[in-house]
């Protein structure tokens, strides 16, 4: 069974730094892609970051680039999101998302529709 399980939420002043974590397990991670969605209230859950297992390549949403990194380790199924220079407008619920690679083709990274499995999520404040 695929699980996965995000940490590392909470509250933060503007300029801040958060770090969250996405561990992952019932799946071999070189064969999927895992995302990081975000849901602010009365919008849209949309694609801020995805990782490939196999490669390591990453996207972002032209709204975090440069402000945020996706990485991972392999070893122990955990996927991380550095988030630095906080905004408010980073305010939501943050989710991870995992995707049989071979099913997703990765200029649609950000389609929430393209991933089969989600964590419960973890919510991140910037207080401005």
């Amino acid at each position: 069974e695929v699980q996965l399980v995000e940490s590392g939420g909470g509250l933060v002043q503007a300029g801040g730094s958060l770090r969250l974590s996405c561990a992952a397990s019932g799946f071999t991670f070189d064969d999927y892609a895992i995302g990081w969605f975000r849901q602010a209230p009365g919008k849209e859950r949309e694609g801020v970051s995805c990782i490939v297992g196999s490669d390591g390549s990453t996207y972002y949403a032209d709204s975090v680039k440069g402000r945020f990194t996706i990485s991972s380790e392999n070893a122990k199924n955990t996927v991380f999101l550095q988030m630095n220079s906080l905004k408010p407008e980073d305010t939501a619920v943050y989710y991870c998302a995992a995707v049989y690679l071979a099913f997703l083709p990765t200029s649609k990274w950000y389609f929430r529709g393209e991933y089969d499995h989600w964590g419960q999520g973890t919510q991140v404040t910037v207080s401005s």
